[in-house]
């Protein structure tokens, strides 16, 4: 495990497998372990680099957070490790990632269901004080079960608890309950601008069966970047990169390796 100091001084872990040019993979609202199935389709020819989030893992934290503090800690990493990267982000890590990528030299950037919210939903968000009058109930478990019914899928489930039941990040994510509150006040707090000045290649992936509010996310993103390539990903959904990696990852090394045709201009 490596540190690196933020802006602010805070110190921020990261791991490093393998050996090669620089993937970042940039954690949503789990650990980082959440990436433990995709190191192996990439460690034999890349440098794959794990940063924790601020407050999750091995990093430190502090009592202040927003989006662009977050931003800074992705930097932070992006300056220690050799060679521009390729940036590879989840949920909210596909949110820093876009963030990132507007002032950071990326190679490459991809973003898996980044946690975009737009329009209407957008709008009447409230999953993070929902979240903070559980929490503040004493009822950190259930502020996590509502956090994972909405976003992992769409407020829509008839049996949570079975799901529950076969999903390994359960229960040790309710570790991460109070972290995970905030990072969704962040989320909604954040406005999706008309135009994304991102100057490098990006490839946008979504399932399926991932949260409405997310697929509508990841199109208005689509359509605010200059070009990128958009994948929809059949029968899988907001957990894609876990739940089908042999899938993901094939789609996300065509994108690096350069064997997958580019969009036209545009966005779709």
């Amino acid at each position: 495990m490596q540190t690196v100091s933020s802006a602010d001084g805070t110190r921020i872990a990261f791991e490093r497998h393998g050996a090669g040019p620089p993937l970042v993979l940039l954690h949503g609202g789990s650990s980082p372990q959440y990436w433990k199935p995709i190191v192996p389709h990439f460690a034999d020819d890349h440098t794959v680099i794990i940063p924790h989030r601020r407050g999750v893992g091995e990093s430190g934290d502090s009592e202040a957070y927003r989006l662009d503090r977050g931003v800074e800690d992705v930097r932070a990493v992006i300056d220690a490790v050799d060679g521009t990267p390729v940036l590879f982000g989840h949920s909210f890590g596909g949110l820093l990632a876009i963030e990132t990528a507007r002032t950071a030299p990326v190679e490459k950037l991809i973003a898996y269901e980044p946690a975009v919210l737009v329009g209407e939903y957008r709008h009447q968000a409230d999953l993070a004080s929902q979240m903070q009058a559980r929490i503040d109930d004493g009822e950190r478990r259930q502020a996590m079960k509502f956090y994972i019914r909405e976003v992992m899928h769409g407020g829509d489930i008839d049996d949570l608890d079975g799901w529950l039941a076969e999903w390994p990040p359960w229960p040790d994510i309710v570790a991460l309950t109070e972290n995970i509150a905030r990072i969704n006040r962040a989320i909604e707090q954040y406005r999706l601008p008309d135009s994304l000045s991102i100057d490098a290649p990006t490839l946008l992936l979504t399932g399926t069966e991932g949260p409405p509010h997310l697929r509508d996310g990841i199109r208005a993103v689509d359509k605010a970047l200059p070009s990128s390539q958009f994948v929809e990903l059949e029968g899988i959904g907001h957990g894609g990169p876990t739940e089908a990696p042999d899938r993901v990852t094939s789609e996300v090394r065509a994108f690096i390796d350069g064997s997958k045709a580019p969009a036209p201009e545009g966005g779709d």
